[in-house]
């Protein structure tokens, strides 16, 4: 089995434990138990960056690598790619910890989520622009 190794140049947006609840009627952790914690790790991301609400309108790419299992620790680590107008590109990349005590790590999911920045009354507004953003 190959072991990945963290990103140790960034922090994790979420870290959560699966837990038996979040299982399929196989026993493997459920694709949209997974598919929620991608969408929460993007959109904090985009929080930060707009500065503000944001909501989900895309998914566009979402690739499950391996399964997850009930006691491995995920790791969702979210960072933006692309600005808009009013949008924002996050890639999201989950990795599991499993066998804790032997350091096992493995990226289990990889994902592309859209988001744009809403007003008070949920209407798109602008992306305030910061040094070094590119569209």
């Amino acid at each position: 089995m190959t072991t990945d190794s963290l990103p140790q140049d960034r922090e994790p947006t979420i870290r959560v434990l699966a837990m038996p609840t979040d299982t399929n009627a196989a026993g493997d952790i459920f694709g949209g138990w997974i598919m929620s914690q991608v969408d929460i790790a993007g959109s904090i991301t985009a929080f930060r960056r707009a500065r503000g609400r944001v909501v989900t309108v895309a998914v566009n790419s979402f690739e499950f690598h391996k399964p997850v299992f009930v006691g491995d620790l995920i790791s969702c680590y979210a960072h933006v790619i692309r600005i808009g107008r009013t949008s924002l590109s996050v890639k999201v990349e989950v990795y599991a910890e499993r066998n804790r005590q032997q350091e096992e790590c493995i990226k289990v999911t990889e994902a592309v989520l859209t988001f744009v920045a809403v007003d008070e009354q949920r209407k798109p507004r602008v992306v305030p622009r910061e040094t070094g953003d590119t569209e």
